[in-house]
């Protein structure tokens, strides 16, 4: 496994190492050792999640506030989606920043999103299996957003408008600049 650095500290690609051969193929998809050797962290995974969603689904940008503030590791089991993460920890110097990273079950990448970002995905093939752990339990009491198109963070989906499939408490979250500050 290898890791690439993104513009956000802490926000990491993981690039397993694929073996293949005229069967198939092979990878190791997490060792904490490994993982917390790269990525420096003592993150212990406690909660997995799993999502099917159709093309043009966004799902985001969601975050949970406080104790109950969440570090992810992000992958595709099927499909391909534009993955994003934004920097809303207070003090950052790339606070407001994103990175956007494309996840498919062919490249195999993952994004890990340390606590102190929003996250939020949308669906680039005809349909998606979405794959992450969590680091802290669900709390729905701690839920937090900003809209998928705040103008202040300027996140291109890749996907027309027209297509884009959100559901209704995700169309009317708040901009960054309401709930967050620098």
């Amino acid at each position: 496994m290898e890791i690439i650095k993104t513009k956000l500290e802490g926000c990491v690609i993981l690039e397993p190492r694929k073996f293949h051969d005229e069967r198939g193929y092979f990878f190791e998809s997490f060792n904490e050792a490994k993982f917390q050797e790269l990525t420096g962290t003592q993150t212990k995974f406690v909660q997995d999640n799993q999502s099917f969603s159709t093309y043009g689904v966004l799902r985001g940008l969601h975050a949970q506030s406080g104790e109950h503030a969440q570090a992810k590791l992000v992958r595709v089991l099927k499909g391909e989606v534009l993955d994003v993460a934004v920097d809303i920890r207070e003090g950052s110097p790339t606070f407001g920043e994103h990175v956007a990273v494309r996840l498919s079950a062919e490249n195999s990448l993952q994004l890990f999103i340390p606590r102190g970002f929003l996250h939020g995905f949308v669906v680039l093939s005809e349909t998606a299996e979405f794959f992450y752990k969590c680091d802290n339990y669900y709390n729905k009491e701690s839920e937090s957003g900003v809209v998928y198109n705040d103008p202040a963070i300027n996140i291109d989906w890749l996907l027309p408008q027209a297509d884009l499939n959100l559901s209704d408490k995700d169309v009317i979250l708040p901009v960054l600049n309401e709930i967050y500050s620098k």
